[in-house]
């Protein structure tokens, strides 16, 4: 996000809204926007105080004590964005009298981006819950050591409901209960309390290490149902724009049982921070939303923390503080200059919701002293402002993290099509190589352009050859474009290792899937053949086999065009009409359809590679060559054609002179496999889908019904985070030292037996559903 500061605060500078796109007064401007604003979303007063429960109750006390020496003007400073002489995304305002430094955030949920000395940790598509917690383990420990205070992730919103939706990719997946449970694992480790001075392989290894090296507090983020790209934000680029953010309109049942269900694990987990959405949720703008942060957030999932507004989505003044917001970034035009502390001497602002916001903020601060964070007095150090000037560098990087990375990407790759045993490969002779996603981009170091940054020197040109500016991309992504208008489908210019925007990753290296090729065919004697450049080609008949590499892209600030590009399909057709052996490997940021050549039966084999990070070619020679055996499974469903997507296909866009446009959610709960159930659509993939090297079979199935406490919540409850009183046994006892409701008390459990090969084992599987949930009674619901 760090480049769309200045643009931001030049965008919002540009709009007048005395000026109009065919609206000629202002009665008939305000006339519209009060039809459209107001009596939408249930309001939510006033704003529940932190009270320092459970692992807040340190810092908590400490922070009181703090804001009660603390002036209202220096309360307020440090509730907004300021200048800063880091590289941080983000720094708040700082107390110099106090001590107070800061709080530094920095992008993303995917590693620490746009800089120096950092690893590219692979988003992929892996299920494996250990893994999850020890990528955000070294991940963490990298944010710590540049001096960050909050990294900007994980993401859960978007879940996924449009297939086409750009950000999808920088999620986990679009069913809320997957999606939950590895955001629980990321957000966990992240703000678990120290564990002595044991090495982190060593913490790994012990059974008993339930407090591992906290490293850097969270932000769980984009709060809530920030769905598509397109129309995310006002024209910000257009003087006299009078276009408002999409609203997701959407009924309680959706709300909880969809959107809000992975938040609240990461908030169970220990989520310092909660980042609300540049959209509109039922017509009120997602960080002026009384009802999501006041009620949903703070009352009902009893959220301890601060909510952050995304990078310029701060659109009031005291409503917002009044609505729930504690921390507007980059800065705030509204909050800035002492306006909070005036608010409070005339009456418009309480002083307890000064203090409480003063107080959240200054909390996470002190959490930063628990984990002995070097960003606790010097936050962003290790952060340059610009990595072009003369600077220190700053290594953050972990030697014993790269068998982590290595196997999130291996573990993010799908096969899933394999004909004949055609892989794993057995020393082949004779291999040819094609498609642009070979190898590597030809620049990968920082420009006084922002590409770089955002994940996207691959990402030059659009299919048709027409070059993609920088002045293009950063009008689509400050919505100052059509709606509808795209970035490039497909990443032409080297390997896919990230999706684009403030979620990418800034790789130590990439190691590209030819450079692999090239090792392995050195130590097997394999002959090699190669053209990354054609998509009309030619094929060697002495060739054993084939293999194209194609991707698709997508990004922050616009959704994707399409779910296949016909230039990429082009050059499968083209591979596979000459060689009777092709294997086909797809690096794509989200759904990728594959009608049009999976049934060619000159196509032997298909791996999903997903993104897989800077190790994206030897992870995919560990799978190739059988070193591992494939385990990732789709993280969503992938249809035969577009239209069985129906209106979950992508965006919904504004129609004629359309300022507020709407998108109702009328699927409701039925999203992506749901959806393809409810309206008995095969797809060419389920959810789930995912081949191995292995065969197996399955007996003694049973399944038990588990304890399911239905009872209501007693008016006045304590909330803990999370949700509500504990009524069964916690699954991390060392988490939870207050009573807690329990959201995740398995109410039926699988056993089966599975035999593969000569390995013979139980195996047992928990599926849980929501217990004395105030929102929604449990039933037969499984989650």
């Amino acid at each position: 996000m760090r480049f769309t500061t200045e643009l931001l605060a030049i965008g919002l500078a540009l709009i007048d809204v005395t000026s109009s796109q065919g609206l000629n007064t202002t009665t008939e401007i305000a006339n519209l926007e009060h039809y459209w604003s107001y009596g939408r979303s249930a309001p939510v007063y006033p704003t529940p105080q932190t009270a320092g429960r459970g692992e807040w109750a340190t810092a908590y006390a400490k922070a009181k004590a703090l804001v009660a020496q603390m002036t209202d003007f220096e309360k307020n400073n440090i509730t907004y964005g300021q200048a800063s002489t880091t590289g941080c995304s983000g720094l708040s305002g700082t107390v110099p009298r106090l001590g107070f430094p800061g709080l530094c955030l920095a992008d993303s949920g995917n590693g620490v981006r746009a800089t120096d000395g950092v690893n590219g940790y692979p988003p992929g598509a892996s299920w494996n819950e250990g893994l999850a917690y020890q990528r955000a383990l070294y991940m963490g420990e990298e944010f710590k050591n540049k001096g960050v205070s909050v990294a900007l992730g994980p993401v859960v919103g978007p879940l996924g409901k449009f297939a086409r939706g750009g950000r999808n990719w920088e999620g986990f997946s679009n069913d809320p209960y997957l999606s939950g449970k590895l955001v629980y694992e990321t957000v966990m480790v992240l703000t678990i309390l120290s564990y002595g001075l044991k090495s982190i392989a060593e913490q790994l290894a012990d059974p008993s290490a339930q407090g591992m090296e906290k490293n850097v507090m969270s932000c769980v983020k984009h709060f809530i149902a920030n769905e598509q790209e397109t129309n995310r934000i006002p024209p910000a680029l257009i003087p006299g724009a009078l276009n408002q953010s999409l609203s997701s309109n959407i009924d309680p049942k959706t709300e909880h049982e969809l959107y809000i269900w992975p938040f609240q694990d990461a908030i169970r987990a220990g989520a310092a921070s909660v980042m609300c959405a540049y959209a509109r949720f039922n017509n009120s703008y997602g960080c002026q939303n009384s009802y999501s942060m006041n009620g949903v957030l703070k009352t009902e999932l009893g959220f301890e923390g601060f909510v952050v507004s995304d990078w310029g989505a701060q659109r009031v003044g005291v409503a917002s503080a009044n609505s729930g917001l504690d921390m507007a970034m980059p800065g705030s035009s509204y909050w800035q200059n002492g306006n909070l502390s005036k608010a409070v001497s005339n009456g418009s602002l309480a002083k307890s919701r000064l203090d409480d916001m003063a107080t959240r903020i200054l909390s996470t601060w002190y959490r930063l002293e628990e984990l002995n964070s070097p960003a606790f007095q010097n936050p962003g150090f290790g952060l340059p402002a610009s990595l072009l000037a003369p600077h220190t560098l700053v290594d953050a990087r972990n030697p014993e993290s790269a068998d982590t990375i290595l196997q999130g990407a291996v573990e993010g790759h799908v096969l899933v099509k394999n004909v004949g045993n055609t892989l794993p490969l057995k020393k082949p002779k004779f291999l040819s190589l094609f498609g642009y996603d070979g190898i590597a981009a030809a620049r990968n170091t920082p420009t006084t352009a922002f590409k770089w940054a955002f994940g996207l020197e691959n990402t030059q040109v659009y299919p048709n050859g027409t070059y993609w500016s920088d002045a293009f991309l950063f009008a689509t992504f400050l919505s100052s474009e059509p709606a509808g208008t795209t970035g490039p489908g497909v990443a032409l210019n080297g390997t896919m290792i990230t999706g684009g925007g403030s979620g990418s990753i800034t790789p130590a290296y990439i190691d590209a899937p030819y450079d692999a090729f090239q090792r392995q065919a050195y130590q097997d004697r394999t002959l090699l053949a190669w053209n990354f450049v054609d998509l009309d080609v030619t094929v060697d008949q002495a060739s054993e086999h084939c293999i194209v590499f194609v991707n698709a892209q997508s990004s922050e600030g616009w959704d994707r065009p399409d779910l296949a590009d016909a230039g990429s399909d082009q050059l499968v057709e083209n591979v596979a009409s000459q060689c009777n052996s092709t294997i086909v490997v797809l690096h794509h940021a989200g759904v990728r359809l594959v009608d049009r050549w999976i049934d060619n039966p000159n196509i032997t084999a298909v791996i999903f590679g997903h993104l897989p990070g800077q190790d994206s070619g030897r992870a995919l020679i560990e799978i190739m060559y059988g070193s591992q055996s494939p385990s990732g499974r789709l993280p969503y469903t992938v249809a035969k054609r577009d239209a069985d997507y129906g209106n979950l296909l992508g965006p919904v866009l504004p129609v004629g002179t359309d300022y507020y446009t709407q998108d109702n959610f009328t699927e409701g709960v039925y999203i992506d496999y749901k959806h393809f159930i409810a309206q008995n659509i095969t797809p060419r993939y389920e959810f789930g889908f995912g081949l191995t090297y292995s065969t197996f079979d399955y007996s003694s199935i049973g399944v038990s019904r588990g304890y399911a406490n239905t009872q209501s919540l007693a008016p006045n409850t304590t909330v803990a985070e999370g949700g509500l009183p504990r009524c069964g046994t916690p699954s991390r006892p060392s988490l939870s030292t207050y009573a807690m409701l329990d959201l995740w008390q398995p109410q039926r459990s699988l056993s089966c037996t599975s035999v593969s090969l000569a390995d013979r084992r139980r195996c047992f599987g928990a599926l849980a559903s929501s217990c004395c949930n105030r929102v929604r009674r449990a039933t037969s619901l499984w989650r």
